[in-house]
């Protein structure tokens, strides 16, 4: 039995927004290790409409607060739909500062806990924009996200950080198109989150956690 606290940072995709069941993927893998015998404690740190500039502000006070130094920890990060998002015509967070941000909060995540980054996934074009609410409209696009996630995966392999790509698989399968419901083309149903969940829990990196106890 593996005993582990994590910490999972992000955004809306990590919250799970859109799913009627309330879990998202990180609740579905605390389900499934919790079934499994292992003692697991999963903080969902995801917050809506976050960028990854957002997130590197705040990331390591909350997780230094979850995951004192007397208990095994790990981190899991996944951001960067949200930096790729056109709003009043900008794009929220260029990918060249994505990559700058991503590099300096990887590398101190990395020095600190054992990380692992999971990539961002794919959107519906022809659903776009969304609508945030209090007449904001993010312009999300499939190709700019695609483009991101593959630096992302280049920049984790130099970092030494398992990463795993979610949009290459997702996108070349005809099923996740239905995956989101009426009105969102960001954020799955409560199965989109479960296709997600189980890629990771299928995932070399995930499960040698749960084989021996990160440093």
């Amino acid at each position: 039995m593996t005993t582990l606290r994590v910490c999972v940072v992000g955004d809306s995709l990590v919250l799970g927004t859109n799913d009627d069941e309330y879990l998202g993927w990180p609740g579905r893998l605390a389900h499934r290790e919790a079934r499994a015998g292992h003692d697991i404690s999963l903080y969902n740190l995801g917050i809506r409409a976050d960028t990854s500039e957002m997130i590197a502000a705040r990331w390591r006070a909350e997780c230094e607060a979850r995951l004192p130094e007397i208990h095994p920890g790990a981190l899991v990060f996944s951001f960067g739909v949200n930096d790729m998002a056109i709003q009043d015509g900008e794009i929220r967070v260029p990918q060249e500062r994505s990559l700058e941000i991503a590099r300096a909060m990887m590398t101190k995540a990395r020095d600190w806990k054992a990380t692992l980054w999971i990539g961002p996934q794919p959107i519906a074009d022809d659903k776009q924009p969304f609508r945030a609410g209090g007449g904001i409209e993010y312009y999300f696009a499939g190709d700019r996200t695609a483009a991101l996630s593959d630096a992302y995966g280049e920049l984790a392999g130099e970092l030494g950080i398992p990463y795993l790509d979610l949009f290459t698989p997702l996108a070349a399968t005809a099923e996740w198109d239905r995956m989101f419901g009426p009105g969102d083309g960001v954020h799955p149903i409560a199965a989109g989150y479960g296709m997600i969940a189980e890629r990771i829990t299928g995932w070399d990196a995930w499960r040698v956690w749960f084989d021996e106890d990160p440093d």
